[in-house]
């Protein structure tokens, strides 16, 4: 069993958000584990889609793809049809060939500003992976490696003016962080307010043996 299958279970009962669609987003810092996280809990989620917002950012812009996102993804799931929407390639600098994102049961999307303003009311759940800036940007470069500094350098000033302005933990139903095996879960700011949420007070997640 995948380590995720009791959260993703818990998802599927969600009630729809977009459209037929519960729409699962995961933000957090660059470098944080999104990408990682994201892939495993589609896999518990059944091979659910996913919307990695690295294909709607560019070079020139990192933040300002909210109209394209809701008119190639959004508009058709809101209406259960199939969306198509360019990704960026960041080699060529250009957007690539349409892809296809179906309206699945849930579709997760998760990239830096998954959980903005603009999208939280097409949003079933906001997930927040839990690291600092400062440990996401390391593990980030360190990534990268030493060839993607100025990138790096141009990305965490626009990322800390993004969040600044429209801050997404604040508004996180569920707070993840990543442990030496597996995933722990814990109640985001904003069920901790006062809103109901299927998490418990903590809970460890980590592969089956």
């Amino acid at each position: 069993m995948n380590e995720l299958s009791p959260l993703a279970a818990r998802l599927h009962t969600l009630p729809p958000s977009c459209g037929p669609v519960r729409l699962i987003a995961v933000d957090g810092h660059a470098g944080s584990g999104k990408s990682t996280f994201t892939g495993r809990l589609a896999t518990a989620l059944g091979d659910a889609p996913v919307l990695h917002l690295d294909d709607m950012a560019t070079h020139e812009s990192f933040f300002t793809w909210v109209d394209r996102l809701r008119e190639q993804v959004l508009g058709p799931l809101e209406r259960g049809e199939c969306a198509r929407y360019a990704p960026y390639d960041w080699t060529a600098r250009s957007f690539g060939a349409p892809r296809a994102l179906e309206p699945a049961p849930v579709v997760l999307i998760e990239g830096v500003g998954a959980g903005r303003r603009a999208l939280r009311p097409a949003l079933a759940r906001l997930l927040w992976m839990d690291l600092t800036a400062a440990e996401s940007w390391e593990r980030g470069r360190r990534r990268d490696g030493p060839a993607l500094s100025g990138f790096w350098d141009g990305w965490t000033a626009a990322e800390a003016e993004h969040f600044s302005a429209d801050p997404s933990r604040p508004h996180a139903d569920t707070l993840v962080t990543q442990l030496p095996v597996g995933y722990a879960l814990l109640k985001g700011p904003t069920t901790t307010a006062g809103t109901n949420h299927s998490v418990t007070e903590r809970e460890h997640f980590a592969p089956s043996s």
